[in-house]
């Protein structure tokens, strides 16, 4: 059985371009696109996010940014670069907004936050939908900025009902709708079930949650892995265990630091990294933990973030493993993000921690800088 929890889910309508229009109202009824320019050209680069006007164009996050001027060519647009202080100026005031209504908190990303509100709403949904009503129009009135919630008895659900109606929209799913709510969703409404995934439960003949739902166990472990083949049924029959907490809530030790200038520089990025290594290799040394993964992490140019782990099968006491894993990770981690956004911040992790005698059982450590 799944605890009786009331988890708020608070979703920042199309966030970037929307700090844009309020910073200049003369935008509000235009075409909105934020960019990162690649800086060899005004048509070079991606689309960072756009208003629902530009999307109605056809206009998505990711795509090139000539492919968004050809569809908004007719059309009176504004294509803006992103201005990333802004965003987190505005960011870090609805933050410090939300963590006053939650009994836990926790921040998702620049633009999406958990807050699990059981014990002060004593597990009333009703409750719980005043206080959402009361979050958004708090924001919207200090911040002039609107955002979705979803209202659920878990994570996962909450987080895809805050999907539902956007913008300004509220959903809030009881416990005993749950299966009602996601059974005729298309499945790739999960959280993980990314556009290669839904192409091979298509041809497993899944196309719906609720098809996933009652999909045999046994087969999707064969098609995935336990790990995913588990995690895909539990979800799609609304199953989530997982807490709202702080980040740096888990058992690890951890550094974040933000680069000079922004880089894709492996080098560059390996000399902060190496420094972060030296740090936390000492703090495990000096609880006497030994690790068995490493974790290490990119924040890019438009907020977005992006990470790689490696679990090792027996604890790990190496500084020199620490940092040739790092380096691995790292090289990964710039294979995958797109060539014209450069790398602001970031962090490595150690994880997965066995102790001796003297050490501590429970370790939170997480430092920012």
């Amino acid at each position: 059985m799944q605890p009786n929890r009331v988890i708020i889910h608070v979703d920042f309508d199309y966030f970037y371009a929307q700090c844009e229009e309020r910073e200049k109202p003369s935008l509000k009824d235009k075409p909105v696109v934020v960019c990162i320019y690649s800086g060899r050209g005004e048509d070079r680069g991606a689309v960072s996010t756009a208003n629902y006007i530009a999307r109605k164009y056809g206009v998505r996050s990711g795509i090139p940014i000539l492919e968004a001027k050809r569809k908004l060519k007719d059309v009176d647009a504004a294509f803006l670069p992103a201005n990333f202080e802004l965003y987190e100026k505005v960011s870090e005031n609805i933050m410090n907004i939300l963590k006053s209504y939650a009994d836990k908190f926790e921040q998702v990303g620049v633009d999406e936050a958990f807050l699990d509100v059981t014990q002060r709403t004593n597990e009333s949904y009703e409750k719980a939908k005043e206080l959402a009503q009361k979050i958004q129009t708090e924001i919207l009135e200090k911040e002039k900025i609107t955002v979705s919630i979803g209202i659920g008895p878990n994570k996962l659900v909450a987080k895809i009902a805050a999907g539902r109606q956007k913008p300004l929209g509220l959903t809030m799913i009881k416990s005993e709708e749950v299966e009602s709510f996601l059974t005729p969703l298309p499945v790739n409404e999960l959280l993980g079930v990314g556009k290669k995934t839904t192409e091979v439960m298509h041809e497993m003949g899944i196309k719906t949650i609720g098809e996933l739902a009652k999909f045999d166990l046994e087969k999707l472990v064969k098609q995935f892995g336990k790990v995913l083949g588990i995690y895909f049924h539990n979800a799609a029959n609304g199953i989530d265990f997982s807490p709202v907490q702080e980040r740096g809530m888990a058992e690890s030790i951890s550094h974040i630091l933000t680069l000079k200038e922004d880089t894709r520089d492996l080098d560059t990025l390996l000399e902060v990294a190496y420094k972060i290594c030296n740090d936390i290799y000492d703090r495990a040394r000096e609880l006497n933990l030994n690790f068995k993964t490493i974790s290490t992490q990119l924040v890019l140019q438009d907020m977005s973030g992006s990470s790689r782990a490696k679990t090792f099968e027996a604890p790990v006491d190496s500084l020199d493993v620490l940092k040739k894993t790092t380096k691995e990770l790292f090289q990964k981690l710039l294979e995958e993000t797109p060539e014209e956004l450069k790398a602001r911040r970031l962090g490595v992790k150690i994880s997965g921690f066995s102790t001796g005698r003297q050490a501590q059982k429970h370790i939170t450590e997480f430092v920012e800088d």
